[in-house]
């Protein structure tokens, strides 16, 4: 029998969720995706020293500027071994600015025009915030597609969907660990949290035609991955597809097109805010992960500045 993985590329295409070649290589996804914090590690490999002195050379000595050459370059080099397109996320810290996340994420499309990469290969992620969904709904109107990540919420995936924005990244891991955090349940199978609430926005999202990508991210085990099996596009690391790609058991498809789901809702900002507000598992994940990907952000600045 064919691997897990094998079976799971039948109904869903597999992003690998790294900025490491040599995995992408070997593990062969169809789509990656980096963040600041998977660039940070990507820092630390031998193999991307040059990637990081060359974009230091090509900033003249804006290390912001050198963050965005590293992004561009480790992406590049991933689009050489994958049919698909990049994910690269524009600085945490500008989530709640839309000129700036604006002006950033038109600097990184054209960072990867110069490398000869058109914007048909690239997805710029944003966080899900307001702003951050203005921006992406200007940017797609633009002709620039985007990811939106650091979605904790139904209501920031129906504001997503509004916006009419290429892709969400619903946070599966990070929603579990909130619930058993706050509860001390382990959760499994369907009833994880995590799996429930993309379980949600799938249907949703067919119910209604809607035609965002639904991509589950942020995995910590096997089991929220097969329990999504068939979604759209999940983002896995390296290890669990390294699992995946060793188990031969049986993978059954988990949700399909034409399921029960909930009418379309569009949602006002004032709504948007209220219901982010009411939802303490999202607002709090949302704003964790915001200062995770900044904190990184600026150690990735750190290594850059020193050299």
């Amino acid at each position: 029998m064919t691997s897990k993985l094998e079976q799971l590329k039948q109904f869903t295409t597999v992003v690998c969720d790294t900025g490491d070649l040599e995995a992408i290589s070997r593990l062969r996804p169809v789509d990656a995706t980096t963040n600041p914090s998977l660039l940070l590690k990507a820092a630390a490999i031998p193999e991307y020293a040059e990637l990081l002195r060359n974009a230091v050379t090509l900033s003249k000595g804006d290390v912001g500027l050198a963050c965005d050459h590293f992004a561009v370059s480790v992406g590049a080099g991933i689009l050489k071994v994958i049919p698909g397109r990049i994910s690269t996320e524009v600085d945490a810290r500008l989530s709640f600015d839309e000129d700036a996340l604006w002006a950033k994420a038109n600097q990184l499309i054209a960072l990867y025009d110069q490398a000869g990469i058109g914007r048909d290969r690239v997805l710029i992620k944003l966080a899900s915030t307001w702003e951050g969904i203005r921006t992406a709904e200007r940017l797609e109107k633009a002709g620039i597609q985007t990811n939106l990540t650091l979605l904790f919420s139904f209501a920031q995936a129906v504001a997503c969907a509004d916006a009419g924005v290429f892709l969400i990244s619903p946070f599966v891991g990070r929603i579990y660990d909130w619930y058993r955090k706050n509860t001390g349940l382990d959760y499994t199978g369907a009833e994880d949290p995590g799996v429930q609430s993309v379980t949600r926005i799938y249907n949703y999202y067919k119910a209604n035609a809607l035609q965002t990508v639904v991509m589950g991210a942020s995995f910590r085990t096997l089991s929220q991955i097969e329990q999504l099996a068939g979604c759209d596009r999940l983002t896995i690391s390296p290890d669990l597809l390294q699992k995946l790609d060793e188990d031969r058991g049986t993978l059954a498809r988990k949700l399909v097109p034409g399921a029960a789901g909930e009418a379309r809702q569009p949602l006002t900002e004032a709504q948007f805010r209220w219901a982010s507000n009411d939802d303490a598992m999202a607002t709090e994940k949302l704003a964790e992960g915001i200062r995770q990907f900044a904190r990184d952000q600026e150690k990735l600045e750190a290594v850059l500045a020193a050299l």
